[in-house]
Parts: structure tokens; sequence; C-alpha cells
């Protein structure tokens, strides 16, 4: 028997190589002849840089960048080789990274963002992944885009600093001094939404409440983002809203698509790729998944559904070993999941399982080899 274990982490107690660790030891308690293979996968949220460079053995550069109040911090990125870079954009302009009462939309901006894509090109990397989760932002991209060289100006023509404030003040944009590097670059964005710019489904409203936006700040940056989208339509050329995911991480995702030409793709499945997860397969018998709750919206570009996905396409079964169960949670049968496996064992409050993850998630994997094995007992009847 070969197994490959592929798990999110279960946020806050687990992470992808203590599940491996743990699957490895179920699977050679019962299986002890088995031979396993473990790596940590994630959904382009939160993990995806330690993911691919774990997987890909690549490096970890930390870079000194601004953050979303333009504050020094440090950050850091991944490098694959071959020219190739991954970069969260969390890790320089993300919400968590702001405190709860500094929370305001229209002054945190993605410049930090740029820098880290400003270092990565200016170390030669020309195929770039960027995962846009979890923002802190609204300013439509402008503060990356200025960090790369662009200049957005105001009626008088001076350079405007790109925070969300800047979306209904500016009167123009200079592009000719956008990095020379972007030319020759292939840019993929992780993104799992497609709300457009503007509208009620757009990025500020969809996004910028979660941010610190009041009904008042966001209806103030909707008329900035009308004002912003309509100047890229004339400036441009291109209408962002026709674009799906353009309101994605504050209107970060239309920025990336008008000036860098990048292409949109799902997390999960760019994180797939990345680390060459088909090829992986070749030879598994069985393969198991998970994350700390399924529900519903894992059926939607979380990692279940996508090794799910993989594996059906393969022939291969797909076990999820989660924390728990919610709302839905069965649509992920259509999914390539063949079953679900919780970790939690009789009546508990979430504290306690949070406190013994380890040793529920151990019990819940020891079941799932077990069921296994009886499965097998059953078709050699």
């Amino acid at each position: 028997m070969k197994f490959l274990f592929a798990s999110d982490s279960f946020k806050g107690t687990l992470s992808s190589e203590q599940i491996i660790t743990l699957l490895d030891a179920a699977a050679k308690n019962v299986f002890p002849d088995c031979e396993t293979m473990g790596i940590p996968v994630a959904d382009g949220g939160e993990g995806t840089i330690d993911a691919v460079i774990s997987v890909l053995h690549g490096s970890i550069h930390e870079v000194d960048v601004h953050g979303p109040l333009m504050e020094e911090v440090v950050s850091r990125y991944g490098e694959t080789g071959n020219g190739a870079a991954v970069i969260e954009m969390a890790a320089a302009s993300g919400l968590p990274m702001v405190p709860v009462d500094k929370r305001d939309p229209r002054v945190t901006t993605t410049y930090g963002t740029g820098e880290l894509i400003k270092t990565a090109l200016d170390r030669g990397c020309r195929d770039i992944t960027i995962a846009i989760g979890g923002s802190a932002t609204n300013d439509g991209g402008m503060g990356a885009m200025r960090a790369l060289g662009i200049r957005f100006l105001d009626e008088n023509g001076e350079e405007l600093s790109g925070c969300g404030n800047d979306l209904a003040r500016v009167a123009d944009i200079d592009i000719s001094g956008l990095h020379s590097a972007v030319k020759d670059a292939r840019f993929t964005i992780m993104c799992d939404v497609n709300n457009p710019l503007t509208g009620p489904d757009g990025a500020t409203y969809t996004f910028g409440k979660q941010k610190g936006g009041s009904p008042e700040i966001l209806d103030e940056l909707e008329q900035g983002m009308i004002h912003y989208a309509a100047l890229i339509r004339e400036k441009m050329g291109t209408d962002v809203d026709q674009i799906p995911g353009s309101g994605a991480a504050g209107g970060l995702g239309a920025a990336f698509c008008v000036f860098l030409k990048a292409e949109m793709k799902s997390g999960i499945e760019t994180v797939l790729d990345l680390i060459h997860f088909d090829e992986l397969l070749e030879g598994v018998d069985l393969v198991i998944t998970g994350e700390g709750r399924i529900d519903w919206q894992s059926a939607f570009g979380k990692v279940p559904s996508g090794i799910g996905n993989r594996c059906r396409k393969k022939r291969i079964p797909a076990i999820a070993i989660v924390g728990g169960m919610g709302d839905k949670a069965e649509m992920i049968f259509d999914h390539g999941i063949d079953s679900i496996i919780t970790t939690i064992n009789g009546a508990m409050g979430l504290d306690e399982a949070l406190e013994r993850a380890e040793e529920l998630y151990a019990g819940a994997a020891e079941r799932a080899f077990r069921m296994v094995k009886a499965g097998m007992k059953i078709s050699v009847r």
C-alpha cells in the first residue's frame, strides 16, 4: 500500500507537518509494510509560501517593506528556483497587521505588496505567483503599483500616496516609470472570488466592513472606486468591472490584471500545479486530506475539493479527516472525497477539542486506516 498525505493545517492547533507525522504513525501501525509520502498543502491563503517552498525545496527571503499603515515591517516571500517566486500579499498588507482600533480602509495601502514584487523582480524572478487573500486594504491596488513605478496624480499633477482616500482624488495615471522587468514577467494571481471592482458585490461593499469601514466610509470609498474604474477605462482602455475577481483584495485584483497583465487562477489549483501534485499521485493507493472544519464552502476552492478533484481524475480514493463538520459538508462527496472522518470522538466543548487536537487527530487517523483495512478484507471475500 502507498499512501499520500496532503492536508491543510488545522488553524491554531495542528500544522500540515504535524498532521503528516500523525498520519504516518497511524498508517504504519495498521499497515506495517506500507509506503507513505506527505506534503503540506494550502489553498492560496495563510501558509501558501511555506507549503510550496517545503515541497519544492525552495528558499525564503526576508524583506524590509512598508505595512498597511506605511509602518516599517519585515516581510517574506519564497523563491522556488528557475526564476519563480511565490508571494502572499497578507505578509505585507494583511488585515492582522493592523490593530483593530486603527482599521480604516481609507488610510491603508498595498504599497508593501508592491515592494515584495519589486524585490522579486530585482532578483531576477520572472514567474511570480501572488496570493491575495486577507488584505487590510481598499486602495484599488494603487499602492502596490506605485511601488512598481506607476504614478497616480491628482488634478494638480502631484503624486498621490496610493491609499483608499486617493481613489476619488486620482486624475491621471503615468505608467512610464513601471518597472522595466514587468514586460518580461508572468504574473499568476491566486484568487477564489469573482467580485467586480464596484457595485453592491464589489470590493468596497463586500469586504470593506471587515477592514474597519463604517457605512458612511464605505459609501465614500465606493464613489472613489467608481471614479477610479472610470479613469482606468479612459486611460487604459479596460473595463475592470468586466474582469471576474477585479474586486479581490480591495481592488488589487484589478490593478494586477490591468497593469501587470496577470492571470487569475484558483488558489488551490495554482498550489497543486506549482507542487506538481498530479505527478505525486503516480502509484498511490489512497490519499488522505482534510481541514479544520468542513462545510459547504469546502466544495469551492478549498484544499479538500482541490485534492479530491485531482484524485477523482486519477481514480484514486480520497478521505478527508477533519476537526468538525458544518452545514452541507456532504457536498464534498461530489468532488472526489469518498468519506469524511471527524476527529471529535465524543461530546466536548470547543476549548477541549482544541486542547486535545493532537490526541484526537491520532485517534481519527487510526480509525481511518482500520476502516481501509476492513474494506480490503471485504473486497477479497
